[in-house]
């Protein structure tokens, strides 16, 4: 499980990075599905998908310090430390969980929130 999850959040990072993270959280998010962003708001399945439209690619990331949290036998938190970069910009950090769901055999995003985690 630690590994498909963890495998999951690469092909997002990477989709943010290649500029096709509408399509892949389009299909990876449960309808209902919901992202807590690190800058105070909440976006549901839709409104992620037309951020991430116009959204600036990120250059390259970073996952640390990832902990599965098992909550059943089709439920499942994958907890860590990202770190995005973007040129020109500073660093983005932030203790990141992704909460999966197993639907009809594959695993979904029910919920994925942001913490940033305060500069040096």
């Amino acid at each position: 499980m630690h590994d498909e999850l963890l495998d999951l959040e690469h092909q997002g990072w990477a989709s943010l990075c290649n500029g096709t993270g509408a399509d892949f959280y389009g299909r990876i998010m449960t309808a209902e599905g919901v992202m807590v962003l690190a800058h105070g708001q909440r976006f549901d399945r839709q409104a992620v998908i037309d951020s991430l439209d116009q959204a600036p690619t990120w250059t390259s990331y970073e996952i640390a310090d990832e902990r599965v949290i098992h909550a059943g036998a089709d439920h499942a938190i994958l907890s860590y430390i990202g770190c995005g970069y973007r040129d020109g910009e500073p660093p983005f950090a932030a203790l990141m969980s992704s909460v999966y769901v197993r639907q009809d055999g594959a695993w979904r995003l029910a919920l994925y929130q942001q913490t940033p985690v305060p500069a040096a």
